[in-house]
């Protein structure tokens, strides 16, 4: 066959598809009406770009679900951030129990107070402190002083003898320390070294009387007791107690006292009161991530020129900005009596135009102040009922990880991706990779029939008797 008729045969193949080769470009090619030759790369680029008109759509639908996913995931942080704030001021040890105490000498005693404890003025009197037992041997030269064979011995609180030796007569003051540590008595041994030379120091490593003990002179050295282990002697509401370390925890349900120093007779008073820094702290915290998810819920619907948020058609994200928005306009009743804070307004918190909240410092610290109890019921309610539990329970119905909004939002966004992609691949495997396949081979069969076409112009033109000679 001449490469003409397999160019007839090629043309005539491919004029039935329109992804097919471009006659235009070959015509023009084979008459000379334009550059000789094909570019056969670009012409199938150009096949296959058209062909990819469906899967542009596609790839644009998967882009505008990932933005959307992208958003709510981001959104569903924030409303889970707004719930944990929630969860905090309903919470029975969270900041609104939080209690602070105050001493009028905490010089002589300081104390704390776990959340719940009761709100009141308590009276302490501290006698002594308690001390902690300690022995110490006469100066020798060095530690490394070599000691007189022999023993001593050491009795503890519990009237058990132990038996310390000194060795052979090279036996040192660090070895005795050592021995002693190892024997794992309730005691610390350790070698004390000023301009005198150096002792060796035998300490409980409890206070108290119960830890006091005693050391006997022997090995060629001499004991002395430096402090005597007693107890604390304090008193508290008048009750005189007593407590082997100067930490003390059960003498005030919910407190625990630091004794510091003896008051002489005088008392001190602890004030315990409501920590209104944390209460406050918390409030604050409330109100600033819900302004991040009200602003997050406004920012979808507003139009900055571009047009509206990927989300502003999410039925979740208009659902959610109600729920916000009907929250706090939330009115505490107690079953019984009333209250001075049914409101957020009521403390210091109103409501801006695009539904975001702000704080009155002022209102909100003079509530706290002088209503906090009021405050409290207002976000706990009487059985964690109040405002921080109904919007909570709201809140709720989003986060769910079963069978929330969001959750659910988010699977169907996913398998909308997912079926996108899995269009895409398979578009790519069965209709992009077997069309460049084909479209690549006849433009290829096609170059290389032009290519022969100048040669077989000029056989023909020979057998008309046509040639391109000129005569004289």
């Amino acid at each position: 066959m001449s490469s003409i008729s397999a160019l007839n045969s090629l043309l005539s193949s491919s004029s039935s598809s329109t992804q097919s080769i471009n006659l235009t470009q070959i015509l023009q090619a084979a008459l000379g009406a334009s550059s000789p030759g094909i570019d056969v790369n670009a012409a199938v680029s150009a096949a296959v770009t058209a062909a990819r008109a469906p899967e542009n759509t596609w790839l644009n639908q998967e882009s505008l679900v990932q933005s959307q996913a992208n958003a709510l995931t981001s959104l569903q942080n924030g409303v889970s951030t707004l719930d944990g704030d929630l969860q905090s001021l309903n919470n029975i040890l969270g900041p609104l129990s939080s209690m602070s105490v105050s001493s009028s000498n905490s010089g002589i005693v300081t104390g704390s107070a776990v959340s719940g404890t009761s709100a009141g003025n308590h009276v302490i009197v501290v006698n002594n402190l308690a001390t902690t037992a300690s022995w110490a041997s006469d100066t020798v030269a060095s530690a490394t002083t070599p000691l007189a064979a022999g023993s001593f011995t050491i009795t503890g609180a519990d009237g058990t003898v132990t038996t310390i030796s000194t060795g052979d007569g090279t036996g040192t003051l660090n070895d005795v320390a050592s021995a002693i540590n190892a024997d794992k008595l309730g005691l610390t041994a350790s070698v004390v070294t000023d301009a005198n030379g150096s002792l060796l120091a035998i300490i409980s490593n409890t206070s108290g009387g119960a830890a006091n003990f005693s050391v006997g002179s022997g090995g060629g050295l001499s004991f002395t007791q430096p402090t005597n282990g007693v107890n604390a002697s304090f008193s508290v509401d008048g009750l005189n107690l007593a407590s082997a370390g100067n930490t003390v925890t059960g003498a005030i349900p919910g407190l625990t006292l630091n004794l510091l120093g003896a008051s002489a007779g005088n008392p001190v008073n602890l004030v315990v009161t409501p920590n209104t820094t944390a209460a406050s702290n918390a409030i604050n915290q409330f109100v600033t991530d819900y302004n991040s998810v009200v602003t997050a819920l406004n920012n979808q619907f507003s139009d900055s020129g571009s047009g509206q948020g990927v989300l502003a058609s999410d039925s979740t994200v208009r659902n959610l900005q109600s729920e916000m928005l009907s929250a706090i306009s939330w009115t505490y009743s107690p079953a019984s009596g009333t209250t001075s804070m049914p409101n957020l307004s009521s403390m210091g918190i109103s409501v801006n135009k695009d539904g975001t909240l702000s704080v009155d410092s002022t209102g909100l610290s003079n509530a706290l102040q002088n209503n906090y109890q009021d405050v409290q019921s207002f976000f706990q309610g009487t059985a964690f009922d109040g405002f921080a539990g109904s919007l909570d329970n709201q809140l709720t119905s989003f986060l769910s990880p079963s069978s929330g909004a969001f959750t659910i939002d988010l699977q169907s966004l996913n398998s909308q991706y997912s079926t996108l992609q899995d269009n895409v691949t398979n578009f790519e495997a069965n209709v992009i990779a077997p069309l460049q396949t084909r479209v690549q081979s006849q433009y290829s069969q096609a170059e290389i029939l032009l290519q022969q076409l100048p040669t077989e112009m000029q056989q023909i033109n020979t057998m008309l008797g046509y040639n391109n000679t000129k005569t004289g």
